[in-house]
């Protein structure tokens, strides 16, 4: 790498369960870092879904130079190990210039990508694509697991099994080389060429699900409904299988009230938040910080520019 600081270059690494307040602290340690904000949320890919996803403001945007919001549409096909991939290339360039930069997000399997890698699994023909959505459309998410329980017992036995993406990806890998997919994942963390800091946000539960609800509430006055219905024609397309539009995409089919949708968005959300929290807490390499510690963390982010 061509940096001409004798230091290894540092990727922040800003993450936290939805809600907690890591939009607004990013702006400042990008600030203090002279960085751009690289996001790590998997629905601010993309560009249809700003509302749902809580994207960042075109305010909060100028303040500073943004990576990966709204750069994709929900038609196409992306994934983490595209992620992986795209922001090691974009660190490469960045860190050319400048020895620091900022990560931030809380999806957990992109953060992991970027941070550790993912395996290089097989390319995925169509025709067995197509097989195993053909499956799903007419069996469902019972089909898929016990399609699963049957070629990759060991996979069905750690795979969140309401996970029908993570699913589905595992039985096309099966099919295409007639093997586990459990058998092909190394858990091999990759080496890289920067150093990476980890620094999680989180807040006492009763405040970080008042702050959910509080979230949920404001995306309805903005809009969501809206931009839900918008969107309601691909509501089988994997980006929509989100929290915030597949519970008004109920309410739409007539399944549940609209009152119903929105108690279950913040359900959902803050069940969300929960799964987001115990998959950080098994990273001990995380310093975890009360977000209104602004002051702590920018002395903890000072501590390793001052090296």
């Amino acid at each position: 790498m061509q940096n001409t600081d004798k230091k290894s270059p540092v990727l922040f690494v800003l993450l936290g369960p939805t809600g907690v307040g890591k939009t607004a602290l990013s702006l400042r340690i990008a600030e203090r870092l002279q960085s751009p904000v690289i996001s790590c949320d998997s629905r601010q890919f993309y560009r249809e879904m700003k509302i749902g996803t809580a994207a960042p403001t075109q305010e909060q945007l100028q303040q500073a130079e943004h990576y990966f919001v709204g750069t994709h549409s929900i038609h196409e096909q992306y994934n983490a190990g595209k992620f992986e991939l795209d922001v090691i290339k974009l660190l490469d360039n960045l860190f050319v210039e400048h020895p620091y930069a900022l990560m931030v997000g809380g999806s957990m399997l992109y953060i992991d990508a970027v941070c550790n890698g993912i395996d290089d699994l097989p390319t995925i023909f169509p025709e067995v694509r197509a097989e195993i959505r053909k499956l799903y459309d007419a069996e469902g998410l019972e089909g898929i697991r016990m399609r699963l329980k049957l070629l990759d017992p060991d996979y069905y036995n750690q795979v969140d099994l309401m996970n029908a993406q993570r699913m589905l990806h595992a039985l096309e890998v099966c099919v295409t080389c007639n093997k586990p997919y459990s058998s092909m994942r190394t858990n091999t963390a990759k080496q890289r060429s920067f150093e990476i800091v980890k620094i999680g946000l989180n807040r006492p539960r009763e405040e970080l699900y008042a702050r959910i609800n509080a979230r949920v509430d404001e995306m309805m006055a903005e809009g969501l409904e809206a931009e839900a219905r918008s969107l309601y024609p691909w509501k089988d397309l994997n980006a929509l299988q989100t929290v915030g539009y597949k519970e008004l995409f109920n309410y739409f089919d007539g399944v549940w009230t609209k009152e119903f949708a929105v108690d279950m968005i913040r359900q959902d959300s803050r069940r969300y938040a929960k799964k987001q929290l115990s998959w950080f807490n098994r990273d001990k390499s995380i310093r975890w910080f009360n977000p209104d510690d602004e002051e702590a963390v920018m002395e903890y982010v000072a501590g390793f520019m001052e090296r």
